[in-house]
C-alpha cells in the first residue's frame, strides 16, 4: 500500500497576481500560471469597474498530497476582487494533507477583496491551509473564508479527518491578526459538542481591516440582525470581525452577503449567482 501510494497521481498549482496603478485605473502587470493552477478575467459590466480575478483549479477538486498556491500583490492605491469559479473540494487523504497556501500584500491605499467560494470538506479529507496577508497601514482587506463540513443536502458528514487552519495578518509589518483553527480525529463528534458548533456543519470568518472597521460595526450587526446563522461581530484596533454558522452552507452564505457587499461597496462577483 505505501509503494502504491508513492506513485499516485498528485495535483500541484500555482498563480500569482500582481497589480499596478497606471493611467488611473488598476491594471495588471504579472500573470504567472503553473500546473492545476488558473485565473480568468471576466469582462466588467462596466468598463470603469475593477478588475475581478477569477481563480480555477483545472483538477476539479484535491485530496491527499495536493499542493495549491496563491499569491496577489496590490501596488500603491490599486483595487481588486479575487474569487473562485467555484467551491473548492477537498475529498478523502489516503494520509498526506492537502496544502494550500494563500499570500496577499497591499501597498498604501490599496483594497483587495478576497471572496472565494466555500471550501467543501469530504469525509476523511486532510486539509492544511496558511493565508498570510501583509498591509500597508493605509490599505484595506475585505476578506471571507466559508468551511463547510459535508453537503447536507446529498446526506454527507465528515465523521473523521484533519483541519488546520491558520491565518496571519501584517500591518506595517507588526503582528495585528492571529486565527487558527484545528480539528482532527472524529470531526463530527467534535462538531456535535455544545462547545463548538452544536451540530452545525458551514461555518464562516470575515474580516475587515481598514481604517473606518471600528465605525462599521453598529451597522454589520443591524445587518446581522435577524439572520438564520448564529453570527457575531466585534471590531478593535482597526479590524471588524464576523463569525458566522449554520447547519448548511447556502443559509451562511445568504446570511453573509449583505455585511460583503455593504463593506465592499459594490455587489458580489457574478460567479457567486452561478
Amino acid at each position: 500500500m505505501l509503494q502504491a501510494r508513492a506513485w499516485l497521481p498528485r495535483t500541484e498549482g500555482l498563480v500569482r497576481l500582481n497589480f499596478v496603478r497606471a493611467d488611473g485605473a488598476t491594471r495588471l502587470s504579472t500573470l504567472r500560471q503553473e500546473g492545476a493552477g488558473r485565473v480568468r478575467f471576466p469582462r466588467p459590466a462596466d468598463a470603469r469597474d475593477i478588475p475581478e480575478a477569477v481563480l480555477l483549479n483545472t483538477a476539479g477538486g484535491l485530496t491527499g498530497g495536493d499542493r495549491i498556491c496563491a499569491e496577489v500583490a496590490l501596488g500603491r492605491e490599486c483595487e481588486a476582487t479575487i474569487t473562485s469559479a467555484a467551491a473548492e473540494k477537498v475529498y478523502r487523504s489516503l494520509g498526506d494533507a492537502t496544502d494550500i497556501a494563500i499570500q496577499l500584500e497591499l501597498g498604501d491605499r490599496a483594497r483587495c477583496h478576497w471572496l472565494p467560494q466555500p471550501t467543501i470538506l469530504f469525509d476523511g479529507s486532510r486539509l492544511q491551509r496558511r493565508t498570510h496577508v501583509d498591509l500597508a497601514p493605509s490599505a484595506t482587506l475585505l476578506a471571507v473564508e466559508m468551511v463547510i463540513y459535508g453537503r447536507t443536502a446529498m446526506g454527507e458528514d465528515v465523521r473523521r479527518g484533519s483541519i488546520h487552519d491558520a491565518w496571519r495578518v501584517r500591518r506595517d509589518g507588526r503582528l495585528v491578526f492571529v486565527d487558527t483553527a484545528r480539528v482532527n480525529g472524529a470531526v463530527a463528534d467534535a462538531l456535535d459538542r455544545g462547545a463548538t458548533l452544536d451540530g452545525m456543519r458551514a461555518v464562516a470568518m470575515l474580516l475587515y481591516v481598514s481604517p473606518d472597521a471600528p465605525a462599521r460595526l453598529d451597522e454589520v450587526r443591524a445587518l446581522l440582525d435577524g439572520a438564520a446563522s448564529t453570527a457575531g461581530a466585534s471590531s478593535w484596533n482597526g479590524m471588524l470581525l464576523v463569525r458566522a454558522a449554520a447547519k448548511e452552507g447556502r443559509t451562511l452564505q445568504r446570511d453573509l452577503q449583505p455585511v460583503l457587499v455593504a463593506l465592499g461597496g459594490r455587489p458580489l462577483p457574478r460567479v457567486w449567482q452561478c
